[in-house]
């Protein structure tokens, strides 16, 4: 229920209403200085957000305009099945866009681990001999995982995603190039890290992109289902890179590997579509006034509100307000982040363990990676499997398919169980009396929990934060990238202080800590969204919008039977 202090859409401002159209709402109990200021623009960004999106993407007016209340602007909006929404585009050219989002993304991921297995010949050549500086060229690359998604994801919800894809991917395939030609570790160290935020931008913006084009949850979920499955893809296949390509040849051709892959990825690249609603009614809106000498035809993405002081108070703080005020998102942030840097960890881990333990070479031991991979795969089975169990349960409109909580976490209960087993499994059998294959296949249980984990809670994210998603995912991939940078220093030291076996259950002893995260949401899911002020504001828009909506087509149906009578 919409409270009664609340204007419907469409109504004059009254005296709660500011130019903008935002409205206030006084705070049900008292609240700080820096708590009314981050309240105000919370409520301001999420009003602000909602109504410019819904307008574009759910407005059903059959003229596809509204009246301005101080100049007669038409304001444009999509039609019912309009051919260029992109909601109502062909199933081919989706399944196009996903795969394109799917090979940026594995660009992305690789890069990160590409020189893992170079690592000792990149220090002999730099002459390198400290620990922690050898562990520099994948940090400085995860460090910049954690500045890029601050100004990706937000900048793709106003400019749209296809210029920051393509722009991001320019720069990242510049720097790739420039990793392959560094004359020094230092300037190879800058080069990783300008390198690792432009591969952030496909992390942050193509969870923005299947929201964009599947507005069905079920469709999108499975679409993120591939998407989690891709990027594990990258980082597993770049040990096996590094690890015989180093040796053969040399460390520079480890780089020139990774742009030769990203050279092949630009064709594909191209071809993606801007999938933005806002951006494309703009470009609408722009064609019309050119048509039709119309200066006064605008889509609501014309009218919001823009400039430096807008992007730095609202846009570019909207992931850090989230990570720090929504409890949902600073919770999932917490959980991924921990399971993120295990991962990251690993690679540290497997060279202690199969080069250390069991004598391999490099290039073997990076094939140990591959029952992660093994595991990444079954987890996408075992979404699929769920996906149609959740479907059919939908068709019988079974209650507990109507919460968020139980439609996405249940694959985190199964996944966060299955990466502890695999940590425990790895510490407790690698030793010399145990064959490596067994050590080895820990990475099965792993890597399934590992997906299913970020499956469920990302998808979590972006269903309860929808028109929000890609800031969401923009705090989960800064907070995850900055555990994955750090995290991996302590790896060395760690192994060598406690043993591989305490090692490893010091890391599943904190994994399985953090297993109660998806059952409390579960359990309080509800009142968190409740008290969330982005969720709130969105539910109560949106009810609004019904409303409003709901109206419209009644005064449709009346002017219908009206002229029916007329004619009789």
């Amino acid at each position: 229920m919409m409270s009664s202090g609340r204007s419907s859409p469409g109504l004059p401002k009254g005296p709660q209403t500011s130019d903008a159209g935002l409205m206030e709402t006084p705070p049900s109990r008292p609240q700080n200085f820096l708590s009314r200021i981050v309240s105000g623009i919370d409520e301001a960004d999420a009003t602000a957000r909602y109504d410019l999106e819904e307008k574009d993407y759910k407005a059903a007016s059959p003229n596809s305009s509204v009246s301005s209340v101080s100049l007669p602007r038409k304001i444009i909006s999509w039609k019912d099945g309009d051919p260029e929404n992109p909601y109502n585009w062909s199933t081919t050219r989706k399944v196009g866009i996903v795969a394109v989002g799917m090979l940026v993304v594995v660009n992305s991921t690789m890069g990160s681990s590409l020189p893992s297995n170079a690592i000792p010949i990149i220090s002999e050549y730099f002459r390198i001999t400290s620990p922690a500086a050898q562990i520099l060229p994948i940090s400085m690359y995860l460090f910049g995982y954690v500045l890029g998604p601050l100004l990706f994801g937000p900048l793709s919800e106003s400019y749209g995603r296809r210029s920051i894809m393509i722009g991001s991917f320019f720069f990242f395939t510049i720097f790739t190039m420039a990793c392959a030609l560094a004359p020094n570790f230092p300037a190879l160290l800058i080069f990783r890290i300008l390198v690792g935020i432009n591969a952030s931008s496909p992390i942050s913006v193509t969870g923005g992109i299947f929201a964009d084009i599947y507005d069905d949850p079920v469709t999108r979920g499975r679409a993120m289902a591939l998407y989690m499955g891709g990027t594990c893809i990258g980082p597993l296949a770049a040990p096996l890179i590094s690890g015989f390509i180093a040796p053969a040849l040399n460390w520079r051709w480890v780089f020139w590997i990774g742009l030769i892959f990203a050279g092949l990825s630009w064709a594909p690249l191209l071809w993606l579509p801007e999938t933005y609603g806002p951006v494309l009614l703009s470009k609408r809106a722009a064609d019309l006034r050119k048509s039709t000498q119309n200066p006064n035809i605008f889509a609501p993405f014309d009218l919001e509100k823009k400039g430096w002081k807008q992007m730095a108070t609202v846009t570019l703080t909207r992931p850090l307000r989230m990570l720090i005020f929504e409890l949902i998102v600073s919770s999932t942030c917490i959980y991924l982040s921990l399971i993120y840097g295990v991962f990251y960890i690993y690679f540290e881990a497997y060279a202690i363990i199969f080069e250390g333990i069991y004598q391999q070479s490099p290039g073997i031991s990076g094939l140990m990676f591959l029952p992660i991979g093994g595991g990444a795969l079954l987890s996408i089975g075992v979404f699929l499997w769920y996906d149609g169990f959740l479907h059919r349960a939908q068709a019988q409109r079974k209650p507990w398919t109507e919460r968020e909580e139980s439609r996405r976490l249940p694959l985190a209960f199964l996944g966060g169980p299955l990466l502890v087993v695999g940590l425990f499994w790895l510490g407790w059998t690698s030793r010399p009396s145990i064959p490596f294959y067994v050590p080895m296949l820990a990475g099965i249980p792993f890597g399934a929990g590992y997906v299913l984990i970020f499956m469920a809670l990302l998808n979590y994210l972006t269903d309860a934060y929808e028109i929000f998603a890609a800031s969401a995912m923009a705090a989960t991939s800064c907070s995850r990238s900055l555990a994955g940078a750090v995290l991996p220093f302590a790896a060395k030291p760690m192994y060598n202080q406690l043993g591989v076996p305490w090692a490893s259950s010091l890391l599943g002893f904190l994994s399985l800590a953090m297993c109660f995260i998806p059952w409390v949401f579960n359990w309080q899911g509800q009142r968190l969204r409740d008290g969330s002020r982005f969720c709130t504001f969105l539910k109560e828009k949106k009810v609004a919008e019904l409303a409003e909506l709901e109206r419209q087509r009644s005064t449709r149906e009346q002017a219908v039977r009206n002229d029916a009578v007329e004619k009789v």
